[in-house]
C-alpha cells in the first residue's frame, strides 16, 4: 500500500501580527518565504483554538444510530443538523476530556468507549482550525442536565440511523462539513469492523 501522509513544514516568517482579535478566532498576517528566489507573500487567516467532534452512537448490527442535534448557524442564516462538538478554548486541555465535555454540555450524554474516527483541517486555505472526530459508545445519561444558553438553548435532538445519515450526506440534505465527514467516516468504521485508533494517537495540528 502506497502511504500518503500530511506533515508540517518549517517555512521562514519574516512577521507576524494579529490583526483582528474577537470572542472566538482572531485575524492573523503573515509575511513569509516560500522560495527564496522569489519575493515575500502576505497572508492573513483564521487564528483558531481548534475543535472537537464527536459522534454518539448506539446499536449495532446494522441498526446503529448517531444523536444530531440541530441548532442556528448565524453566518450561513440556516438551521443546521450536526453531531455535538465544540472548542478546545481551555488552555492545556486534553482533547478527549474537551470531548467528554462538550458531550455532557450539549448532549447530557457520557460515553465508557472513545475512539479516534478522523482529524481534519476545516478550511486550511483560511484558517489554522484542526479538529479531531471522535467516536462515542457505551452511552449513558449524564446525573444533571446542562443549563444551556444562547443557540444552543433551543436545540433540538434527533437519534438518526446511521444507514439514513449516510444518504442525507450524500444527498446534500447535511452541510456542515465536520458532521459529514463524521457521518461518513462512522459508516468506513463500520464496514472495516470498527478497526479505530486509540485517543492518544497523534494529531497534525
Amino acid at each position: 500500500m502506497t502511504e500518503i501522509r500530511d506533515e508540517h513544514v518549517a517555512v521562514r516568517t519574516l512577521s507576524s501580527r494579529e490583526v483582528f482579535s474577537g470572542k472566538v478566532f482572531g485575524i492573523q498576517r503573515d509575511e513569509l518565504v516560500l522560495n527564496e528566489a522569489q519575493e515575500p507573500i502576505l497572508r492573513e487567516y483564521m487564528s483558531h483554538p481548534g475543535a472537537v467532534v464527536i459522534v454518539a452512537l448506539r446499536g449495532d448490527g446494522g441498526e446503529e444510530e448517531i444523536l444530531l442535534e440541530r441548532q442556528y448557524r448565524h453566518p450561513v442564516r440556516a438551521k443546521l443538523w450536526e453531531v455535538p462538538a465544540g472548542l478546545l478554548d481551555i488552555p492545556g486541555e486534553d482533547p478527549l476530556v474537551g470531548a467528554q465535555r462538550e458531550l455532557a454540555e450539549e448532549a447530557d450524554l457520557v460515553a465508557q468507549q472513545w475512539d479516534v474516527l478522523l482529524d481534519i483541517f476545516n478550511s486550511p486555505g483560511c484558517s489554522s482550525e484542526s479538529i479531531r472526530i471522535f467516536l462515542a459508545r457505551g452511552l449513558s445519561q449524564t446525573q444533571t442536565p446542562f443549563d444551556r444558553e444562547d443557540e444552543e438553548a433551543d436545540f433540538e435532538y434527533q437519534w438518526v440511523k446511521l444507514d439514513d445519515a449516510v444518504t442525507a450526506a450524500l444527498q446534500g440534505s447535511l452541510h456542515n462539513a465536520s458532521t459529514v465527514c463524521a457521518v461518513l467516516a462512522t459508516e468506513a468504521a463500520r464496514r472495516r469492523g470498527w478497526d479505530l485508533r486509540e485517543v492518544s494517537s497523534p494529531w497534525l495540528r
